[in-house]
Formats: structure tokens, sequence, C-alpha cells
């Protein structure tokens, strides 16, 4: 049978999954679909996905035009690889779906459903450390709770479904606003089929003390998983929303091309944290920006690890005085993989802030890519921003490149570049190996030091399975 997309090489070491090892991620269950569009990308597809959500005849006419505008648009294959010209649209499954409402508890959750959860450690991690978590099988959630204190503050945490049904008012008036359906090809796509992901509506002032969750996980194969994700924190108000991400391998390739929109307003802090360990042979295709009001702060914190391709350039776009905007980003690619990743930032107003830290790590034949945008226009002034890219080879055949691109025009406005690629020597090595470490020990010991500043703005359940992870990476990288 002839592949949806061409699998490539296979990673020589096997991820874990946060909170758990990548072999216990890789394992799918039959399930009967209640609900299945079939395979190929038409008018009828997209009919088909609003008929069984019920959706207002809004959002109907939003599918509708956002299939014209990827239909219309070609491939950008300008950019990271060839690899896009391979996927056949046709052969990909859109939405599948055991039920439409999400559970409350892990109890009503179907059986084959919560084994794959329970697997993963998502009601422990949720009792543990969690205000809320959503949990999302293939195309829509099958479990969503808030702690009952949160909810009395107010906040808002629902599927996106759930978002549009219940909060309409709130919903449609930033849907499609800060990534517009035409931004690509991939946006458009998603607008086109979008199921799932998160809503979430911080009032003003609250606090969320605790991490907001959501866990996405790719049961089918040929399937192509296509969350969106919208979070509004009000005036003053404060939330961390985490996000982590599996699949199992299978020999034919799997798609993921998620949208995510984050809106602060005067004053308000958003962090939103994404460790994703993908199998390796899905491509991950996602676009993500935030748009920050007067003094408010988006910071994104993302760590991709597996997958055989990402394209991903979180962004804030500084819209007003004083805002903040942060994109903290660690990338791992391993033999077969591409990690093509990267940030935007776009300063709207003066006295705005940005900074990009970028560390990279190729093992083996694998490849990283850095592609950065700053713009800072010539009507601006007091606005600085300040990006580091570094980069780590651990072999000869390791590849890494950087394609920054920083526009400033005017006056009164600073800007500070920096990069560096290295490679870990054999004397450090041979050294290390001298105080008694293996040498995976001391690969996995130079690479852990390499990303440890950022590593440490992780949460602490999350840094120690990142640094696990780079463990098993490590593995058998030398030579």
């Amino acid at each position: 049978m002839k592949s949806l997309i061409d699998s490539g090489p296979a990673a020589t070491a096997e991820n874990p999954v946060a909170g758990i090892d990548q072999t216990k991620g890789d394992f799918t269950y039959d399930v009967a679909y209640e609900f299945d569009a079939g395979t190929g990308l038409s008018e009828r597809t997209v009919d088909y996905i609003s008929s069984v959500k019920k959706e207002a005849d809004w959002i109907r006419a939003f599918r509708r035009q956002a299939l014209q505008v990827f239909q219309s648009k070609p491939m950008p294959t300008h950019w990271a690889t060839r690899d896009l010209e391979n996927i056949d649209f046709d052969r990909i499954r859109y939405y599948l779906a055991s039920g439409q409402k999400p559970k409350r508890t892990w109890d009503e959750v179907p059986e084959d459903i919560k084994r794959t959860f329970e697997r993963l450690g998502i009601p422990e991690q949720e009792r543990k450390f969690l205000a809320g978590v959503e949990a999302q099988f293939d195309s829509e959630a099958a479990y969503s709770n808030i702690k009952e204190i949160v909810a009395k503050q107010g906040v808002i945490f629902v599927n996106s479904t759930e978002g549009l049904r219940e909060h309409p008012e709130l919903f449609r008036r930033w849907f499609g606003k800060v990534i517009p359906t035409g931004d690509n090809k991939f946006s458009a796509l998603n607008s086109a089929v979008f199921s799932g992901g998160s809503f979430i509506y911080v009032p003003p002032g609250v606090k969320v003390a605790q991490p907001l969750q959501a866990y996405f996980r790719i049961n089918a194969e040929n399937f192509g998983q296509f969350e969106r994700t919208l979070i509004i924190a009000d005036e003053g108000s404060e939330v961390t929303y985490m996000e982590g991400c599996t699949a199992p391998k299978f020999s034919t390739a799997t798609l993921h091309s998620a949208v995510v929109e984050l809106v602060a307003l005067k004053g308000a802090k958003i962090q939103y944290i994404t460790v994703q360990n993908w199998a390796n042979n899905v491509f991950n295709l996602v676009t993500k920006r935030g748009l920050a009001h007067e003094e408010a702060e988006i910071k994104w914190i993302d760590c991709n690890i597996g997958s055989r391709l990402t394209m991903k350039y979180p962004g804030v776009v500084l819209k007003g005085r004083k805002a903040r905007g942060e994109v903290i980003s660690i990338a791992l690619a391993n033999d077969g993989q591409h990690q093509d990743t990267g940030a935007k930032m776009i300063h709207a107003a003066d006295e705005t802030t940005s900074n990009v830290v970028s560390k990279s790590i190729s093992v083996g034949q694998g490849r990283a890519t850095y592609r950065g945008q700053v713009h800072i226009p010539k009507r601006l002034r007091g606005c600085k921003n300040n990006t580091e890219c570094d980069a780590l080879l651990i072999n000869t055949n390791s590849r890494t490149d950087t394609y920054p691109a920083i526009t400033v025009r005017g006056e009164r406005n600073s800007v500070q570049h920096e990069a560096s690629v290295s490679k870990v020597s054999e004397d450090m090595i041979f050294y290390m190996q001298q105080r008694g470490l293996t040498e995976g020990q001391a690969m996995s010991l130079a690479v852990n030091g390499f990303i440890n500043d950022l590593a440490r703005q992780f949460p602490m359940e999350y840094s120690v399975e990142l640094k696990r992870l780079i463990d098993l990476e490590m593995e058998g990288s030398v030579g």
C-alpha cells in the first residue's frame, strides 16, 4: 500500500513523553468511531464536520471560505523542505470522534480511550499539580475538567466546540483575528477542518495559581489533527497553559496542523508552554501567535523533540505601549528529523520589548533550522530586542542553519543579536570519561549543560522529563 507520505528514515533513539518513556507512548487501540468524515478534503468534508458539530451558519461559511483559500495557496516548498510536496491531502482522514461531548470525570471516559490517557499519566498529573486539564483523542476532547475553586473565579476552560456553542460573544470577537485564515496555507487548512483545542477566558484581575493543561493524542493511522486554541486574558489577569503531544509510530505519516491564538489585554500575562514529543512519522505544521496590548506580556516556552518535520514559529504582535514578548525555544533533531523552528516579534507600539532565545541540538544526520523575524518600524521609539541563537552539533554529519531577519528603522531603538555554533569536543568527552562516566553519560551531561538555563524555565515536572529525554536521545549518538 502506498504511504500517505514517505515516512523517511527512522530515528535512532526512542523518546520519552512528558511524564513517561516514549516506548509507553508508542501504542494504539482499535476504537469504534461514531463519527468519521472518511478520507479526502472537499466541501463535503467541511459540511460533514460542521453538521456533526451542529454549528451555526456563520461557522459553516467560515469553513467553506477557508477551504477555498487553502486550495488557492501553493505549498511553501521554498522554505524548509521538499517533503511537503509529498503530502497527499486526498488520503488523510480529517475527522474521527467517538463522541461529541467531553466527560467531566475519568470514570465516564470510554474504557479504551481512558486506558490511553492512564498509560500517558494524565489523570495523575491532574491530581498533582494542575488547575484543569483537557485530554483530546484524535478530533475531539474525551475529557475536560477545571477545579471548582478556579471555576468560581469566573475562569472558562473548555474545548473549542463548547466555546463556540456556549460563549459565542467572547469566542467570535477574537476568533481568526490574531491569525487570519489567509495567513498561510496550513492556517487556512486548519480554519477549514478545525476540531478540538482549548478555549480559555480569564476575567479581569484573576491570577490562575496553577497551570491549565491540554494533552493532544493521535491514535488513528493516516490521520490529521487540527486543533484550534484561543486564550483570552482580560485586563490584569495571569494564566499559564501547558500542552503535551504524542502519537504512535506508523509506517505511514501523520499530519498535525494546529492554530493557536493568544490575546493578552492591558496588563495581562500569558505563559504558553509546549512539550512536543511526536513519533518520527509526524509532520508538525503549526501557526502560533499572540497579541499583547498595553503593558501586557506573552511568553512562549517551546520544546520541540520528535516528528519528521516541524515548522513552527511562535510570534507576538506587540500592539500596546510597554508590551513584552518572549520566545524560549529548545529543538532537538535526530536522524531523519528536521526541526525548522524560530520566532516572530512584530513591534507595533513605543517602548515595547522582545526577547528570543533559541537553542538547538543536531544528532546524527538530524537538521535544526532557526528562522526568525524581528520588525521595528521607523515611527516607533524606545523599542528593544534581544535575539540569541545557539546550536550544538553532536556528529560530523549533523547540520544547523540560522536565518535571522531583523529590520530596525528609526532612532532610539535598541537591538542585539548573538549566534553561535559549537560541537561537543572529543577532549571534553575524554576528560569526563576519566571521571568514571560512560561515553553516553558524558554526552548527556554536555547537552544538558548546553540547555540548562532554558530548561530551568520549564515547570519542574517538565524540566526533569526534558533531561531524561535528552539522556535517552544521547544513547548511541557518539561516533
